[in-house]
């Protein structure tokens, strides 16, 4: 078959999508000279139409057509799904059950729309309109993704398209510090138009609504501002802008809708960050644009640090995820020994019989090991992790991704062997933090919210309900954690795990860096406890410490320098050794003072 006799036949089709789809694909086969999955692997093993996958979030259902180390295709009917976005997300939660192949594929027949989805990349997106699918680009994409899936790799990482953000927005930070704009006021301002880029990219904003405001009023700075907050206040609350429906989002991010006064420069500087894809870009990318969006010279004072992702990974790992991961895998041994033998314990399987459980046996077997599987979702689902010096939150934000992943390998392992469908519910309210300076409290919420989107997006697994950001006020407090404006100590909440980064000054620089009635009112508090030479980074542990023997924490790990050793620092180790203990501890890193 020609391509063009492929574009006359399909033109006039107007079957459903179940009829029409595989004589669509076998009829694809033939103008790209590619065997169909009957002719290529009979068994179906690698290469087949209706391939059975388990939906993430529940559920059985199959991909149209699937073939190993190539494509995950999914079929609409033509006019049924304008938008076929919903059928993307679809594809997305068979992604795991379909070895997730380097190309994830959509049709409604009029179109092929083909999403990248090779590790470690950003997602390029092809569409090939029926009528156009005879144009050179057009044929090269496809023969492609019949003869060579890898020659569609895109070229940019997910580090790349990170870095190209932050100077982006260094630039307009700049330019509108230099103008003698608030910083904080910039910061938040900043803050809102990442989330629309990140919203439009991820499809929770409709059709590039955002672009298209940059690109209707790119040369008129006023406009571009009203129609801006215009969009602002919809978001806040859901509703109607112009002929889009918003989504409702806020979670107090929209609580404050200014748009500072721009120029026809700031806002050509925001449609060329437009241009880059959001979807892609690192929630960590947050932290940077907190300092970048801050006057350099109140750093310090407004407590503005950076912590590498591999030193955040090393906590976050070895404090949460190192026992949680220790009893799944005894969860399991549970699990498969009463599925094999019936029996919950060691000593009874010992004693059992060799021969197959029955059916009721099996059964009941089933019962039990679904009831143990469904305790340890429970027991993920309640689990607090508190950051105590949280920034912009990016500890919280590695702890999330690391508790939704081992979530959903407990989800799959259920479907895989029979004990239900379980609905994930992990997500940022487990999360708790402390942090003294206003703007990063507020942007600690949305690096999480963020992160736990990216998660659901590139997971397809579950989805957001209206409003989309809910409020973490209670859970991401603005305070400070050592001294109470009353001169007492500070309430920490009652948690499973402390992670994070507390700030580091020698006590010979807290006069100069705090001034004196902070460091004497400080010293009052806790001189009983650390001793006032000590480094400022102490009071957390000693804090944690105390935490951890009033039983209300059960592990803690911070970072500092390796200074705490030594010296009056010392004392406060010998505290923790006399409490509880160090059961782990990592020495010598490279440490980068200005991450931004």
């Amino acid at each position: 078959m020609t391509i063009q006799e492929f574009i006359s036949k399909w033109r006039t089709v107007k079957l459903k999508e179940r009829s029409a789809a595989q004589e669509h694909f076998i009829d694809l086969c033939h103008v790209f000279d590619h065997p169909t999955p009957a002719a290529a692997d009979p068994t179906g093993e690698s290469y087949c139409f209706e391939k059975g996958a388990t939906k993430h979030g529940g559920g059985d259902g199959f991909a149209d057509v699937w073939k190993r180390k190539y494509w995950g295709w999914e079929y609409k009917g033509k006019n049924k799904h304008k938008d076929l976005n919903k059928a993307y997300d679809q594809l997305l939660r068979y992604r795991s059950a379909l070895e997730s192949p380097p190309l994830l594929m959509v049709c409604d027949l009029d179109r092929i729309v083909i999403h990248t989805n090779f590790t470690g990349t950003v997602e390029v997106i092809y569409e090939i309109l029926l009528e156009e699918l005879a144009e050179p680009r057009n044929i090269e994409i496809m023969r492609a993704v019949f003869h060579d899936p890898e020659a569609l790799r895109p070229g940019r990482t997910s580090t790349a398209v990170t870095q190209d953000a932050a100077r982006q927005f260094f630039d307009i930070a700049a330019a509108l510090r230099a103008r003698g704009l608030d910083p904080a006021a910039v910061a938040h301002f900043l803050d809102r138009l990442v989330f629309c880029l990140f919203a439009e990219d991820t499809h929770l904003l409709p059709d590039m609504v955002f672009s298209r405001i940059v690109k209707q009023s790119n040369d008129e700075p006023a406009r571009f501002c009203k129609i801006l907050a215009q969009l602002f206040e919809t978001m806040a609350t859901g509703g109607d802008f112009g002929l889009e429906r918003i989504r409702h989002f806020n979670g107090n991010l929209f609580d404050d809708r200014t748009v500072i006064d721009l120029t026809a420069a700031d806002v050509k500087r925001i449609a060329a960050a437009a241009t880059l894809d959001w979807s892609a870009v690192d929630a960590s990318i947050f932290g940077t644009l907190f300092e970048r969006g801050l006057d350099p010279k109140t750093r310090a004072q407004l407590g503005a640090h950076f912590t590498s992702k591999e030193d955040i990974e090393l906590v976050v790992d070895a404090i949460i995820m190192t026992p949680l991961l220790r009893e799944w895998e005894e969860t399991k041994v549970i699990i498969e020994r009463l599925l094999s033998t019936g029996c919950k314990t060691a000593a009874s399987a010992a004693k059992a019989s060799s021969k197959p459980l029955s059916a009721a046996a099996m059964q009941k077997a089933r019962g039990e090991a679904s009831s143990i599987l469904h305790q340890f979702l429970t027991r993920l689902h309640a689990i607090k992790i508190l950051d105590p010096a949280c920034g912009s939150g990016n500890f919280l934000y590695v702890a999330l991704l690391r508790l939704k992943d081992l979530e959903k390998e407990v989800i799959l392992y259920g479907s895989d062997n029979g004990l239900g469908a379980f609905l994930p519910q992990i997500g940022p309210w487990q999360l708790y933090g402390i942090e003294t300076n206003e703007y990063a409290h507020d942007l600690a919420q949305m690096t999480v919210w963020i992160g736990w989107l990216q998660w659901i997006r590139a997971n397809g697994f579950g989805s957001p309900a209206d409003p989309i950001l809910k409020t973490l006020t209670d859970n991401i407090i603005h305070k400070d954690a050592i001294l109470s404006p009353d001169g007492t100590e500070p309430d920490w909440p009652k948690v499973d795990f402390i992670v994070g980064n507390p700030p580091f000054l020698g006590g010979k620089l807290m006069r100069r860096e705090l001034g004196d009635n902070e460091v004497d009112r400080l010293f009052a508090l806790w001189r009983d406890r650390v001793p006032p030479e000590a480094d400022l980074c102490c009071y957390w542990f000693e804090k944690a410490r105390a935490h951890i023997a009033a039983g209300k924490c059960k592990r803690a790990g911070l970072l500092a320098t390796q200074g705490i050793r030594g010296g009056a620092n010392r004392e406060v180790l010998k505290r923790i050794k006399d409490s509880g203990d160090i059961f782990w501890a990592e020495s010598d890193r490279n440490w980068i003072l200005d991450g931004a």
